[in-house]
């Protein structure tokens, strides 16, 4: 057993200058690779989360001016339904003028009419009553005058 331990600390011996090496590559790899490469990675994950976070906020911004975009579109809609209609009730008003002032003159031309033709009537009837004594008196001397001669 005693030789073993001897080739075990012969051996320990032989390795210790492999060990010391890695234990130093082991240190200069964590100092020149690994810090440089975790300081990259963290850099990157701080634009990553900045960009994300830009992105963000730029998408609620639009979201935002979307929205106001729509409530002043739908408040114009409606401020030119509201012109539309009062130009309509207007026409409306205008139009019932219109066939009132029509309806009018009308009436005034049909009256005038009437009034026309009932003088009219009156003088006509006043002639047949004036001219019927004439020719009756005129048709009794004819028929008076045949039976004669």
């Amino acid at each position: 057993m005693e030789q073993t331990l001897e080739a075990l600390g012969g051996l320990l011996q032989k390795a210790v200058p492999t060990i010391l090496l890695l234990i130093l590559l082991h240190f200069y790899l964590k100092a020149m690779l690994f810090a440089p490469l975790a300081k990259v990675l963290k850099a990157r994950d701080a634009l990553t989360k900045g960009a994300r976070q830009t992105a963000e906020e730029s998408l609620a911004s639009a979201e935002q001016k979307t929205t106001d975009y729509e409530a002043k579109l739908r408040e114009a809609r409606g401020e030119v339904y509201r012109e539309q209609e009062e130009m309509r009730r207007q026409w409306l008003v205008e139009q019932s003028q219109q066939i009132d002032a029509t309806r009018e003159r009308h009436a005034v031309a049909v009256r005038t009419a009437k009034d026309q033709l009932t003088r009219e009537a009156g003088d006509a009837r006043k002639s047949l009553a004036e001219t019927s004594g004439t020719l009756a008196d005129q048709i009794t001397s004819s028929i008076l005058n045949r039976r004669a001669s």
